[in-house]
């Protein structure tokens, strides 16, 4: 089987991305994997902090392995948005095949020197773990939005500068780079789009979120930018917070040189919309198997689709 980096340099050859998708919890893993092995695609798992707290560092590391092994499958698993030296060593020494330090929202230069520490650190337990190092900051949650992140770069003037990418590339040795090009975590849902409980149609009326400052899809990513950042760093790109971006900006995106696509507030937005319709469905079954199975089923179309449009399948 080839390794991580194998594949995704692979797909920076065949002008294709490898999809990322977050889980905190098993039914979610469930459907990805099922989704990934549907349209026969390598995939990568990922777990945030507060993801790899819910579930468990080393178990989480444990339901990867035991999934690649079992099923001689390309799944594997991204330590994402880990902000401290101390969550690296843990994620590396738990045998994770990527590690995310996110010092996205650090000064520059500090950025520089945390990020370099943080690859030391990684590299020495594990020479073959991929560091991957954010320069820009597009916003910290993965939940429906009403507004633009405080502080989160959107501005032309506030996106990663292709000189300053690849300075913090070269000076800190990290094998993916995660620009800020217009892309924000979390995602912009239309009313008719939501959950009933998360302000949408049923919610009208009364509770819910606030029904005011929603825009209807996310700001468009600045391809140009992609495009410059790619010539100048000249190692592969991650985009985060892919939900809600349009299919034309992904595939643009992608020819523009990002490799890896990460997806997770879609996800969320799925899982908790199949299991309104479990709860609806029977509302006395107490069975949570049972009652989840519409989430899975929701959330397996979602990587289904987001597959098949980043491996280009039709």
């Amino acid at each position: 089987m080839q390794s991580l980096k194998q594949l995704i340099a692979a797909a920076e050859k065949n002008g294709i991305a490898l999809g990322h998708f977050n889980i905190s919890e098993l039914s979610m893993l469930k459907a990805i994997f099922q989704a990934s092995r549907d349209v026969n695609t390598p995939v990568i798992i990922g777990t945030s902090e507060g993801e790899r707290e819910f579930i468990g560092v080393r178990q989480a590391a444990a339901l990867i392995k035991s999934l690649r092994e079992e099923y001689d499958y390309p799944i594997f698993l991204n330590a994402d948005h880990t902000h401290s030296l101390e969550k690296v060593e843990e994620a590396a020494k738990a045998g994770y095949d990527a590690i995310l330090f996110d010092g996205g929202a650090l000064p520059f230069e500090e950025n520089i020197k945390q990020t370099k520490k943080a690859v030391e650190i990684a590299k020495k337990i594990n020479p073959d773990v991929l560091i991957e190092g954010e320069l820009g900051y597009i916003g910290s949650s993965s939940k429906i939005l009403k507004e633009i992140p405080k502080g989160a770069a959107i501005k032309p003037e506030d996106l990663t500068k292709p000189e300053d990418a690849k300075r913090f590339v070269q000076e800190t040795g990290v094998d993916l780079l995660a620009p800020a090009v217009g892309n924000i975590h979390g995602m912009f849902v239309p009313l008719e789009a939501r959950p009933s409980s998360f302000g949408g149609r049923a919610a009208a009326a009364g509770g819910g979120l606030p029904l005011t400052g929603f825009a209807p899809i996310e700001p468009p990513l600045d391809i140009e930018r992609v495009r410059a950042i790619k010539r100048a760093v000249k190692i592969p790109l991650v985009l985060h917070g892919g939900s809600g971006n349009t299919d034309s900006d992904f595939l643009a995106a992608i020819e523009a040189g990002i490799s890896i696509i990460h997806i997770s507030t879609e996800l969320r937005l799925a899982w908790r919309k199949g299991l309104e319709q479990g709860l609806r469905k029977d509302p006395e079954e107490i069975a949570p198997y049972k009652l989840m199975k519409p989430g899975v089923e929701e959330v397996q179309k979602v990587v289904y689709n987001r597959l098949k449009l980043f491996n280009k399948l039709h």
